[in-house]
């Protein structure tokens, strides 16, 4: 990392808990060439993958339902949240991690995948990156139940919606997950489904 606008980068851990939340003091060289000091708290939770798993042939889609904390104390009543298969990377690229969960998450296992593009999701505060993949699956790709894997508190729902009606959702508010809005879009605009 290279930015000659930033000196002085100073880091300290808040939390090791669960990830890791670290506050970061720097000096910022402004537009009129004075230096500012500036803190900033970034949360470390590693990078991820996500895919939307499509089928042409009956214009679907794969998506899944689980309890999400953070949106239930900010206000969603039940805490559920449909979302696209995703999940961190461990010690694996984002196209084996992909793979990974996809199988975990959807009981699908897909043999190829596309990655269409990566994003930051909350560039403000988290330092994750986001890789964006999607696939056609088939009921013959179909080899287990899914629903996440359960020593890691996971119990997921798989969906398959019509493409039409998971617009519709993302349109009265039913899909709100960021990484879910813009993979459905994408096939979308792409003309894919």
């Amino acid at each position: 990392m290279q930015n000659n606008k930033v000196r002085n980068l100073k880091t300290e851990v808040l939390s090791d808990n669960w990830y890791t939340l670290r506050k970061v003091t720097f000096d910022y060289l402004k537009k009129d060439g004075s230096w500012e000091t500036q803190s900033r708290e970034a949360y470390d939770r590693g990078n991820g993958s996500t895919i939307l798993l499509y089928n042409k042939e009956r214009s679907t889609v794969i998506l899944t339902r689980q309890f999400r904390m953070p949106t239930y104390v900010n206000g969603n009543e039940t805490g559920m949240l449909i979302e696209t298969c995703a999940g961190l990377l461990s010690k694996e690229n984002a196209t084996e991690c992909i793979h990974r969960e996809t199988q975990e998450e959807t009981g699908y296992e897909i043999s190829s995948v596309e990655k269409v593009f990566e994003a930051y999701m909350s560039p403000g505060s988290v330092t994750e990156i986001v890789y964006f993949f999607i696939a056609e699956y088939k009921d013959s790709m179909k080899v287990s139940e899914g629903g996440g894997v359960e020593d890691e508190q996971e119990e997921i729902e798989v969906l398959e919606l019509k493409i039409d009606n998971a617009i519709e959702m993302i349109e009265n508010g039913e899909i709100k997950d960021g990484k879910t809005i813009m993979l459905l879009q994408y096939i979308q605009i792409k003309g894919i489904l």
